[in-house]
């Protein structure tokens, strides 16, 4: 039930935390949107609650094409990220990595993103991504590793932010794996975020699980007028369920 996750999720910290973004959601075409460069660029409108559908025509970046499974990978990519960017060593390191996150095709005209209090149901979603400051981070790393001692309960593979937080979500979730990711390192995507949130993607697999069976134990600040002293540090419980 997502109000009732909605209502746990806000309970547990204090309102203070942005609603995450559902993405891959069937059927719920929203205003295309047509972006010259990153497809981060309509973050702010999806945060603010719009529903926002992109295709292979409407993304305006080949990478952005290329992680959300709409087009190969352009060819030069390799050259790119290495030689221009600066992000890889060499441009056959960057194929090497790219292979490894093996890339689906895209099997619909459409990718969807809406905040999850626009959604009537979770059914179909692929992933959700969460953007959050540290202290919001916390709680949801504490509530990733609750019901296990897995090294790779949470990953951080190199990629582009679109690989992060889209690809690497679709691929877990169809595979129903167990791991959730940690992004919004790649330089690239950093203009589109605040300066203190990254992201924490959670594939619908494993969401499920963590809704089931785990307390989350967040912590969170809240912070004096200036920003830089601790009023008051609260830690308590909460059951997240989806039943």
């Amino acid at each position: 039930d997502i109000q009732t996750f909605i209502d746990n999720y806000q309970e547990t910290f204090s309102g203070k935390a942005e609603l995450p973004i559902a993405s891959g959601i069937p059927n719920a075409i929203g205003r295309i949107k047509e972006e010259q460069g990153c497809l981060f660029k309509a973050l702010p409108a999806i945060r603010n609650g719009e529903i926002i559908s992109m295709s292979g025509e409407s993304i305006g970046c080949g990478g952005g094409k290329f992680y959300t499974g709409f087009t190969p990978m352009p060819e030069h990519v390799p050259n790119f990220v290495s030689l221009k960017e600066r992000y890889k060593q060499t441009p056959e390191m960057v194929l090497e990595g790219i292979k490894k996150i093996d890339v689906q095709r895209a099997t619909k005209q459409y990718i969807h993103f809406a905040r999850i209090d626009r959604l009537t149901s979770f059914e179909d979603v692929e992933g959700l991504l969460f953007l959050a400051t540290p202290d919001i981070l916390s709680g949801l790393v504490t509530w990733a590793f609750f019901d296990n001692n897995s090294p790779e309960a949470i990953s951080t593979p190199f990629g582009s932010g679109c690989s992060a937080t889209i690809t690497q979500a679709v691929n877990e979730n169809r595979r129903g794996g167990h791991r959730a990711f940690l992004g919004f390192f790649d330089p690239s995507a950093r203009p589109y975020v605040e300066s203190n949130v990254l992201s924490f993607t959670i594939p619908m697999s494993r969401f499920k699980e963590m809704c089931e069976r785990c307390v989350c134990v967040a912590r969170y600040a809240r912070m004096g007028q200036d920003k830089s002293e601790i009023d008051e540090r609260l830690i308590f419980t909460r059951k997240f369920t989806t039943s």
